[in-house]
Parts: C-alpha cells; sequence; structure tokens
C-alpha cells in the first residue's frame, strides 16, 4: 500500500500547482463565460488523444440510474464552478479563502454520512482515519481564518454552495468509477460540460489573451493529471483517505510560496502545516 499511497501524496503537489495556475487566470479579469467555456474545451483537448490509448467505458454506465448519476454530477459541477467564481469576484480574497477550503471537510462528512446508506462506501468508516481527517481538515480552514475577515454576505455564500457542490459531485463520482477508466470518466465529463456551457454562453464569448490561453491548457494538462490521481485514490483507498493526504496541498503551496516567491510563512502557518503532516502521516502508517 504504501506505493500506492504516493500517488495521492504527488496529487496534492499537483493540487497545488492547479490552485496557482488557476489564481493566475482568475487574477488576469478573465470572465466567467470565458473562464468556463474555456477551461472545459481545454480538459478535452488535452485528454482527447489519451483516450486513443485508455478509452473504457462498461455496458453497466448506460443503466438509468447511473446515466442519472453522471448528469447530476454534470449539472453540479456547472453550478460549482458559477458559484466559486462568483465569490472569487470579490475584491478581498481573504473573506472567502477560508470558506474555499472547506471542500476536502464537505467531502469526508458526506462520503460517511453515504457510507450507511450505499454499499460503494461501505470502506468509507475507518474511525481512526475520519478522525485524522477532520483534524486536517479543520486545522486547514482555522490556518485561514483572520479576525474581522469572514463576512457571511452573498460572496461567502456562494462559496460555501460552490464548495459543496464540488464536494457532492466527487463524492458521488465513485459510483460511476466501477464503469469508466478514470481517464475516460473526466473526459466524458468534461467534454459534455464544454458542450453544455458553450450552448449556454457562446454569445457572450470574447477574446482571450494568448498568454491565458496557455495557461489554461497548463491548468487542463495539470488538471488531467490531478483528477486521475484522485479518481484513482477513491477506487483504491477510499475517499476519506485520499482526500486526508490532498489536504497536503495547502502545505506545498506555502513550501512553493516560501522559496520561489520570498513571501514569508506565519507562525499559524507553520503550526498548521505540522498538524496536517502529523495527522496525514499517521493516516497512512495507520491505513497500511
Amino acid at each position: 500500500m504504501s506505493i500506492i499511497v504516493l500517488l495521492p501524496v504527488f496529487g496534492a503537489f499537483l493540487e497545488s500547482a492547479l490552485s496557482i495556475v488557476d489564481k493566475k487566470i482568475i487574477s488576469s479579469k478573465i470572465k466567467f463565460p470565458n473562464y468556463i467555456v474555456y477551461i472545459f474545451l481545454s480538459i478535452a483537448i488535452v485528454s482527447l488523444p489519451l483516450m486513443f490509448f485508455f478509452w473504457n467505458v462498461k455496458s453497466g454506465a448506460l443503466e438509468l440510474k447511473n446515466l442519472i448519476i453522471f448528469i447530476v454530477i454534470i449539472v453540479s459541477s456547472v453550478f460549482a464552478n458559477f458559484f466559486v467564481f462568483y465569490s472569487l469576484t470579490r475584491e478581498d480574497l481573504l473573506e472567502v479563502e477560508p470558506i474555499r477550503l472547506t471542500l476536502p471537510l464537505f467531502s469526508i462528512l458526506i462520503a460517511f454520512i453515504f457510507s450507511f446508506f450505499f454499499e460503494v462506501y461501505s470502506n468509507e468508516r475507518n474511525y481512526s482515519i475520519i478522525a485524522l481527517s477532520l483534524i486536517a481538515s479543520i486545522t486547514l480552514i482555522a490556518s485561514h481564518v483572520k479576525k474581522n475577515h469572514i463576512y457571511f454576505n452573498k460572496y461567502a455564500v456562494a462559496a460555501i454552495i460552490g464548495s459543496f457542490l464540488f464536494a457532492f459531485e466527487l463524492v458521488i463520482s465513485k459510483q460511476l468509477l466501477a464503469y469508466y477508466n478514470p481517464i475516460t470518466f473526466y473526459f466524458l465529463r468534461s467534454l459534455i460540460i464544454f458542450i453544455i456551457v458553450f450552448s449556454i454562453f457562446s454569445r457572450k464569448l470574447s477574446w482571450v489573451k494568448n498568454k491565458v490561453k496557455i495557461m489554461m491548457l497548463l491548468l487542463a494538462l495539470i488538471a488531467v493529471l490531478e483528477r486521475v490521481i484522485l479518481y484513482y485514490g477513491y477506487q483504491n483507498l477510499g475517499i476519506i483517505f485520499t482526500t486526508t493526504l490532498f489536504i497536503l496541498a495547502p502545505v506545498f503551496i506555502y513550501i512553493f510560496a516560501w522559496i520561489f516567491l520570498k513571501e514569508k510563512i506565519t507562525i499559524k502557518q507553520i503550526i498548521s502545516s505540522i498538524v496536517i503532516v502529523v495527522c496525514v502521516v499517521t493516516a497512512i502508517v495507520i491505513g497500511r
């Protein structure tokens, strides 16, 4: 299991890079129609060549129940992107950043609740792992909370809804991974979302700088790798265990900011990083 565990750790590294590139794209003042259409187009383009090698869809994917789940995933993703992007239009991002980081916490709680109702989530009730994952996720949120920096206005509400929808989409995706190769699933999901958002926003699209297009392709490449690792972890390690390891992503971001941007790491960030690393290492040891 120790070798398999290295994949989610690498996935956390990719997620940190994904977060940095995504923030650069959003900071370029890109409009939402351009953002959502070109992001999913880029993901479809990057994934398309891989379909020659990894295409795999089992007949069970076409059952009515699984088709409904797939539709729910598509709708959840579209609305999640809308709410999160809207929350980021707030000038003071410090107000919504801690709320956006609730995604791991939502994922853990949803997976745990589902474990009592659906067989596919039956391995999500390792209470030691759950305790460690909750400590790590709550520590992550607390490390970004600053006095007088959280207000439950419309931007905060949008961030909460967006994070919940992203978590919900990820968790219910596990029910379909038995019928798809992870790469195939992510490609089809992204392609269908692209078709939907393009049909909605085609008349609102405007010119995008070449630099932003390049960043979108880079983001798409990282997103494909990160999401495939995430799905693989869901299948083989469980949602809660995989999510716990992915909480390492902010720790990598702190390190990158310190090394490459010469940003100072606060005491709160150092303490939270230590707690998160301890929780992850303990989870790996327990999960062996």
